[in-house]
């Protein structure tokens, strides 16, 4: 038996094939194009697109494989997401994105209306921009046309189970990053949308993410090469799906992934709750567990961006090259990642990106040092929420770009404090959602034993002793710079 996980992010597709041992039999990827940002704060993306690339994927996937060979699969996708459809399944307007920051005014009219303290209580989480409920009032307020004909709501990755299905559904680990969901209990909120007059009609059925949804329609499986009649599972949002991929599914264990984002996924076995609403409680893809999860908007692409406006033409790896001569701390140069405003721990769409420290001695390495410490110092922010709520961190698993260079993994290491784990296969969210394929076609009995048998640990980094007195310096200072710039920031934002 294999499985295929398909997760839509916002760069491009990523489709992965496994079998019952965790090897990798097939991997595709497809771009996206870049997504749309007509005025500042804005990111739009065309959901086509996004079917686009999956057919792309998919069809790449059974020319290797064949198609009688798939058992089942699964999706993971960009969360926060909204996909606006009519009644006849057509798309309304393009989608608001996860990093969409639009919708400051709907986030404070939530938070009135319903009282931050009822927020945590109703959906474990305050208003914030990224997420789907103020998206949708957006669009009911300022684009009115449009909210008229809207029937049905769904997340990025449902789009491409209602292409490949024709069913609306999603899971509770997607689902509870829609501020319309009472993660405590995994369903839909009636408070809410009776409290915002939002219709249950426009919302899909909500699964565990290790149940089956339905299966491959006919006319998905000429566009694809699927066979039709191939099972369905409900998959995850990004954020779950890649711990699943990367084993993380008990309490102890928690991950730090540097994608476009990053995030900071710790597992809980009853929902935990921050009552200042500076990380999110979500239900996990694994039933009866939830996690605590803190995102920092701008974490690898505060990488791309330095390497895009002043890399001059370098890449990555040079420009980390470049970095790793200059000693930790970056002689004093400070990087604050705020270049789509902040998540965790500010809930501040306003705030700004900004190099502190510096003088004419500094280069551009110490720049690229920089912005590479900076990334570790949001995501250690989260870290320090956890061990603050009493979440226990015994080991840190790192995922995405960040585990993949040499430096990024001893910068982590060093801010955290601790060791940290590289996985022998990164694949990704992709790779966590082919696990939960597994899982829902019955090659293994929980997640637990499918993560067991398929994941294992390559390498331990641990901290330099030199490297983390420096870093705790530079993050006190990190910690007082958001603070001590706001004024200034608000000025210039007028």
């Amino acid at each position: 038996m294999n499985f295929l996980g398909i997760d839509v992010g916002t760069g491009g597709t990523r489709g992965v094939l496994i079998d019952e041992s965790g090897a990798v039999l097939a991997c595709e990827t497809a771009e996206h194009p870049a997504f749309d940002s007509p005025e500042i704060g804005w990111a739009e993306q065309n959901p086509d697109d996004w079917w686009r690339a999956s057919v792309t994927v998919i069809r790449r996937i059974v020319h290797q494989i064949g198609p009688d060979s798939i058992s089942a699969l699964s999706f993971s996708g960009q969360m926060h997401g909204s996909v606006l459809l009519d009644k006849g399944d057509r798309l309304l307007r393009p989608a608001l994105l996860w990093c969409d920051q639009r919708t400051s005014k709907q986030c404070q009219e939530i938070t009135e209306k319903i009282g931050a303290e009822n927020l945590i209580k109703l959906v474990s989480n305050p208003a914030v921009t990224g997420f789907t409920l103020p998206k949708l009032l957006w669009v009911r307020e300022c684009e009115p046309d449009i909210w008229r004909n809207v029937t049905s709501v769904l997340l990025p990755k449902d789009y491409i189970r209602l292409r490949l299905s024709g069913d609306k559904a999603s899971d509770v680990a997607d689902s509870s990053g829609t501020l319309l969901f009472d993660v405590q209990n995994r369903r839909w909120s009636d408070d809410m949308l009776q409290a915002l007059e939002m219709e249950r009609t426009l919302l899909p059925e909500v699964f565990e993410s290790v149940e089956a949804t339905g299966k491959v329609s006919q006319q998905a499986a000429i566009e694809t090469g699927l066979k039709a009649g191939t099972l369905i599972i409900a998959g995850a949002g990004d954020n779950a799906a890649g711990a699943i991929g990367m084993g993380v599914t008990t309490p102890g264990t928690v991950s730090a992934t540097i994608g476009t984002s990053g995030v900071v996924f710790g597992v809980t076995a009853q929902p935990k709750l921050d009552l200042k609403g500076r990380i999110h409680t979500l239900c996990h893809a694994i039933p009866a567990r939830w996690h605590n999860t803190g995102v920092t908007l701008a974490a690898g692409m505060s990488f791309k961006w330095f390497r895009e406006h002043l890399g001059t033409g370098k890449s990555y790896d040079d420009l980390t090259a470049e970095a790793e001569p200059i000693p930790s701390g970056s002689d004093g140069v400070i990087w604050l990642p705020y270049l789509m405003g902040e998540r965790t721990p500010h809930l501040d769409p306003k705030a700004r990106a900004a190099f502190v420290g510096l003088t004419a001695s500094h280069t551009r390495a110490h720049l690229a040092r920089a912005v590479l410490e900076g990334v570790a110092f949001s995501l250690r922010d989260s870290l320090e929420i956890f061990k603050e709520l009493g979440a226990p961190i015994e080991r840190i698993r790192l995922g995405g770009g960040g585990a993949r260079s040499k430096l990024w993994r001893q910068i982590q290491a060093d801010v955290y404090g601790q060791s940290v784990e590289i996985l022998e296969a990164d694949e990704g969210a992709a790779f966590g959602a082919a696990v939960l394929a597994g899982v829902g076609a019955g090659a293994w009995n929980s997640v637990d034993e499918a993560c067991a048998a398929t994941i294992r640990v390559a390498e331990t980094v641990e901290p330099d002793r030199h490297g983390v007195e420096k870093l705790n310096r530079n993050y006190e200072a990190y910690r007082r710079l958001y603070s001590a710039l706001q004024p200034a920031v608000s000025i210039v934002a007028g």
